[in-house]
């Protein structure tokens, strides 16, 4: 029988008292006002904690805290499972909070079962695995070695602090298992980008700060990073180590046919959403070759500004940019004002097929010479690369001089 209590004990809310309570945090997204809320690890952390000082203190709190990483206090109520309960072995859980994050795991029960293997006369011997709904790593290039279960090194450090803590108050030596579960993780972990990173069985057990952040760009960029290092694991010792980089699903659609056709089926791509710049960053930081830059216009003309972030509450200039290269190559005055007052790229190409002054193809010319010349700032030759931009009614509309004999270099 699982029993959740309610409220936090006086102790707690005291505690509480002298930290920055990280459901308590907010921040400002736009005109929204987002309230934080605590990561995976925090939950699994304070899982651990309040399993053990049950076991070795018989503390029986209703309500258990930890400060996170990031100096923030963690706070839940506890979830006793009582049918569990042996002379040496508790198992209880938390709730995780992810306060306004859009996360799929918000919400979840993660549990931890503390276990007393032996007694001994010194020290402290923790072992940390992951149960039911806990993935395991099947990849090279993660934070955990292959056959591991899939909890980080920050929350693992989070949850071996807790426990030792306990042990020590207790004037415990001996060895300790501890076990985190997540009852219905392994479906829940297909909502996430889990399956590409090569983690199977079910969720991860994250977070280096222990605090969620919502809509945290951070957060995005380390997904980023995480699946960059799995797929340069996937090609150590290739001569030729490639991997194709586009923004979101008009990429992947557009990618689907293009990449049989020209003989790039076996590279692997990463969606980098609105991060071009960091995932470009994050490339260069590795032992890639050969990198193919493709994606949607909508995205990619705001290249031509040196925008490599690319999300609209950053910058929305695509008409700005192409009334600029339009006005550059002999565009008239009621051409650009046409173009600003457009709402796609596809219905400023439009203005521009229609204008007897400019064509089309000068104005994509003129800001493919200028998208290079920014991806060659940025890249600064870490590796060899090709660009092509397209839109869904147009097909491709720009692409460097090399790709041909690129993709043959790619495809070796």
């Amino acid at each position: 029988m699982f029993l959740t209590s309610k409220t936090h004990s006086k102790n707690l809310n005291q505690r509480a008292m002298t930290n920055q309570l990280a459901t308590a945090q907010y921040i400002v997204c736009g005109s929204k006002k987002l309230r934080c809320g605590f990561t995976t690890g925090s939950a699994a952390a304070m899982a651990a904690k309040a399993a053990s000082r049950f076991l070795l203190l018989g503390d029986k709190s209703k309500s258990v805290s930890i400060t996170t990483p990031k100096g923030w206090l963690a706070c839940a109520d506890i979830i006793f499972d009582e049918s569990s309960f042996k002379k040496n072995c508790v198992r209880v859980g938390v709730k995780k909070d992810a306060g306004d994050d859009p996360d799929a795991t918000d919400g979840i029960e993660v549990f931890a079962t503390v276990t007393i293997l032996e007694k001994t006369a010194s020290d402290v011997e923790i072992i940390i695995d992951g149960g039911k709904g806990v993935g395991r790593v099947t990849k090279e290039g993660l934070d955990q070695a292959v056959g591991n279960a899939a909890i980080n090194s920050t929350p693992r450090k989070m949850i071996e602090k807790e426990v030792r803590e306990a042990a020590k108050e207790a004037h415990f030596s001996g060895k300790i298992e501890i076990i985190i579960d997540i009852p219905n993780g392994e479906e829940i972990a297909k909502k996430t980008f889990n399956k590409n990173l090569g983690i199977t069985g079910g969720l991860s057990v994250i977070g280096t700060t222990g605090v969620v952040e919502p809509m945290s760009e951070q957060a995005l960029i380390d997904a980023l990073c995480a699946e960059i290092n799995v797929i340069e694991a996937e090609q150590q010792g290739k001569k030729i180590r490639a991997i194709i980089v586009t923004p979101g699903e008009y990429g992947l659609s557009f990618l689907k046919g293009y990449k049989s056709a020209n003989n790039l089926e076996k590279i692997a791509v990463l969606k980098c959403s609105n991060y071009i710049g960091a995932a470009l960053d994050l490339i260069a930081s590795k032992n890639f070759t050969h990198v193919f830059i493709a994606g949607h216009a909508g995205k990619f003309v705001k290249l031509a500004g040196g925008i490599f972030s690319t999300h609209s509450r950053t910058a929305d200039c695509r008409l700005e940019l192409i009334a600029a290269h339009a006005a550059l190559s002999g565009a008239n005055r009621n051409t650009v004002a046409a173009i600003m007052e457009c709402a796609t790229v596809d219905a400023a190409l439009e203005v521009l097929d229609k204008a007897v002054e400019v064509n089309t193809e000068s104005v994509l010319e003129s800001l493919e010479q200028k998208i290079e010349a920014h991806l060659e700032r940025r890249i600064q030759n870490a590796f060899k690369w090709a660009f092509l931009m397209f839109t869904n009614v147009r097909g491709i509309i720009s692409s460097t001089k090399n790709i041909e004999s690129f993709f043959k270099e790619m495809s070796l």
